[in-house]
């Protein structure tokens, strides 16, 4: 199963933008996302078309199953 973190947070310009981050472990804790996303804020390293970020509005961790399919080919030739 794949896990994708999706941090979203609100923008000066009133906005909201989110972040994504695959292939997180399965066990993250809230408060590791929480310690995360407010690193994110402090640091200010980001910004978006609407602004910088200014507050944490929301994170959920989505778990994905993956199932590859094996293809056949069938070959037709015309005469």
């Amino acid at each position: 199963m794949e896990y994708t973190l999706n941090m979203v947070f609100l923008t000066s310009g009133g906005k909201k933008t989110t972040f994504s981050i695959a292939d997180v472990k399965s066990s993250l804790t809230d408060a590791e996302v929480n310690t995360l996303m407010q690193a994110i804020l402090t640091q200010n390293i980001f910004t978006t078309s609407s602004g910088d970020l200014i507050s944490k509005a929301s994170a959920t961790i989505v778990a994905k199953t993956v199932t590859d399919v094996t293809m056949s080919y069938i070959i037709e030739f015309n005469e």
